[in-house]
């Protein structure tokens, strides 16, 4: 994809970890960032997360390769300054309470270990000293010891603040400017923005207009927050990761709503309980049926809980895909536009990686590492079709 100029002008379409992380690696070449959102940085997916950074989530193959780069670049932009006290590192617990579970979470230490991932095998009496208080019905466990945790909206924040990039808020795009079957820039509700390149790193709402609204599935997650078990640090070594969670990531396109828990102790010494699975539902509410459901599954596993208060409730909109795959990459039919955008529940983990990804690309760079799995082609082909008009993004 041919650029302009050496040193480009990308609009960044959406202000969560993915459009600031590519903001972020394009103002370090020297390029000129305008981001826009719709609402707000990080009012969507970014901003209602749990902040894993986990290899141990993630299904085998390319997910399970790409965190382990993502994770590893995080570590560098601590090392470089970057994201100061914002990542750490911390085992994550996978906890079974059936033979079944049992099974799933064994069949993901042999994928594990096949990446070169360490992990511990615990039955009940070694996960018991590890992590004390568990429920009865937590059968066995594994523990992988060098995931990490990085909250969304502060990764963002400090992202844009790195590339001295304040977005535009309240800035919906409404259409893509285009000649010749390249983009060359947004109308927005502010105006029309020309650009070199654009950069699609919105969510869900986004997608009618680059012909991949059919192709995106929401899915709801209830989370809740409770008060605090401890004061100055987290209450448990690292978060309880229910096999049923796994078994949700190697399903993608199961259709039905469920809950599959995660415990996560907050540095604050609060813990953050979730979440559902509702697929196809995009409102934002959360309802006392599902919230009650989190919280005796929770209180199952971790009895402790018991004692702890709900202070908030939220829910937010993971936008994922038939394969459950992100979507990354050059659009195939529109030169000049670039898309990042479903990443269920893996973006807070990728975001970093794959804007580093999406800058080489817009400064028309080749990049590491292969994201050729998660490209656009493999749902839009050449057609000819005309995909510059939108409603509201």
């Amino acid at each position: 994809m041919p650029v302009s100029r050496a040193f480009p002008h990308v609009v960044v379409i959406g202000a969560g970890i993915v459009g600031a992380a590519t903001a972020f690696y394009l103002s370090r070449a020297g390029a000129k960032v305008t981001v826009l959102d719709a609402q707000a940085p990080s009012a969507g997916a970014t901003g209602a997360s749990d902040g894993a950074v986990s290899v141990a989530s993630k299904r085998p193959g390319v997910m399970m390769q790409l965190a382990r780069q993502a994770r590893d670049l995080y570590a560098q932009l601590v090392r470089e300054e970057v994201l100061t006290d914002l990542f750490h590192t911390r085992p994550t617990y996978l906890f079974a309470r059936t033979e079944q579970e049992v099974a799933v979470i064994a069949a993901q230490q042999r994928d594990l270990d096949h990446q070169g991932e360490a992990t511990l095998w615990l039955d009940r009496a070694m996960l018991m000293r590890r992590v004390p208080g568990l429920g009865g019905s937590v059968l066995a466990g594994l523990k992988v010891p060098r995931d990490g945790h990085a909250i969304g909206y502060q990764v963002t924040n400090r992202l844009l603040a790195c590339a001295n990039v304040v977005p535009l808020r309240q800035t919906p795009v409404l259409e893509l400017v285009t000649a010749n079957k390249r983009v060359i820039g947004v109308e927005t509700s502010a105006g029309r923005i020309l650009a070199d390149v654009v950069v699609l790193a919105a969510g869900i709402d986004s997608m009618a207009f680059v012909g991949l609204d059919k192709m995106m599935i929401p899915r709801k997650g209830q989370l809740i927050v409770t008060d605090r078990a401890a004061f100055g640090h987290a209450a448990l070594p690292g978060p309880l990761m229910s096999a049923s969670y796994l078994a949700a990531k190697h399903t993608p396109t199961a259709q039905q709503s469920t809950v599959t828990l995660v415990i996560d102790p907050l540095r604050t010494g609060q813990f953050l309980l979730g979440s559902s699975r509702e697929t196809g539902v995009l409102d934002r509410q959360t309802d006392i049926r599902t919230v009650a459901t989190i919280l005796r599954e929770a209180i199952d596993v971790y009895p402790p809980l018991a004692r702890q208060r709900v202070i908030r409730t939220f829910a937010g909109i993971r936008a994922t895909t038939e394969d459950g795959l992100p979507i990354v990459g050059r659009h195939p039919e529109l030169d000049g536009l670039i898309l990042a955008t479903g990443m269920q529940g893996d973006g807070i983990c990728l975001g970093p990686l794959v804007g580093a990804a999406v800058a080489h690309w817009a400064l028309g760079q080749d990049c590491v590492p292969d994201l050729s799995a998660l490209s656009p082609v493999r749902f839009l082909r050449p057609c000819g079709s005309d995909h510059s008009r939108s409603d509201v993004l």
